[in-house]
């Protein structure tokens, strides 16, 4: 069976997050139902990463198991149409070897996370950015995420309901910057690993905002670290700013 890969765009504001649920809408059920009305049964997709409700994707990476040999274009604008009208987008489609996986084979994965500082109730990116009527220090906030850089054990971090089997894990990249969006100043994080643990980038932004708004000092941001407990982490913020910006290969399959 010809394997696919995937590029997926979505707005994750109608889905309950990426994983099929049995009575709530997801977009890899939707990619699923999808393919199945171009080759009828049924069909099981997997993706570098499942993000949760209300969080979007510019790069997400799935594959996909046919009979048919389709032209990558061809099965692209076929899936597209049959993804109408959920906002839903194969951007990029390529055939790819029997054994390449969309989660196993990824060696990077970078969210971004937008942050809208606006007294005016945002309309154009309601939903896509987590607004705040109150400015942030940049410059606090990059000092204090310079103490997650690195190997950690990020407990801290970490959700409750969290699967992975270590808390352990390198984080590569945290970038803090402020820019002039449409819709206002924006503050935006650039978050880069191998892999991630549950709710882990929600909380980085959470507990960063705290102390762009002067509540907690850089310095807290290592202690919280340290305590390795998830009590010592700030508000998780909610999902609806973050997106999944780009999946990482060895070789990208879509060159």
């Amino acid at each position: 069976m010809p394997r696919f890969a995937l590029k997926v765009e979505y707005h994750g504001k109608p889905f309950a997050g990426w994983q099929r649920q049995k009575e709530l809408p997801s977009v890899q059920g939707a990619i699923e139902a999808a393919l199945a009305r171009l080759e009828p049964g049924e069909h099981t997709i997997a993706a570098a990463g499942r993000t949760d409700a209300g969080v979007h994707a510019l790069g997400q990476v799935a594959h996909c198991d046919l009979v048919k040999e389709w032209d990558p274009f061809r099965l692209s604008e076929a899936l597209n149409y049959h993804l109408k009208p959920d906002p839903v987008a194969i951007v990029e489609c390529a055939r790819v070897e029997d054994d390449w996986h969309a989660r196993f084979s990824a060696v990077e994965r970078q969210y971004l996370f937008r942050i809208l500082i606006r007294r005016a109730p945002a309309t154009h990116d309601a939903g896509q950015v987590w607004q705040l009527s109150h400015d942030l220090d940049t410059d606090a906030m990059q000092e204090a995420a310079g103490h997650l850089i690195g190997n950690h054990d990020f407990t801290t971090f970490r959700s409750s309901i969290c699967q992975a089997a270590s808390p352990v894990k390198t984080l590569d990249e945290l970038t803090v910057e402020r820019v002039q969006g449409f819709s206002g100043p924006e503050i935006r994080f650039h978050v880069r690993a191998r892999s991630f643990l549950h709710n882990q980038v929600r909380s980085f932004v959470g507990t960063l905002e705290r102390v762009g708004a002067g509540a907690w000092e850089p310095a807290d941001v290592k202690a919280a670290l340290e305590a390795r407990d998830r009590a010592a982490c700030g508000p998780v913020c909610p999902g609806h700013g973050l997106y999944l910006a780009r999946v990482g290969y060895p070789e990208d399959p879509f060159a």
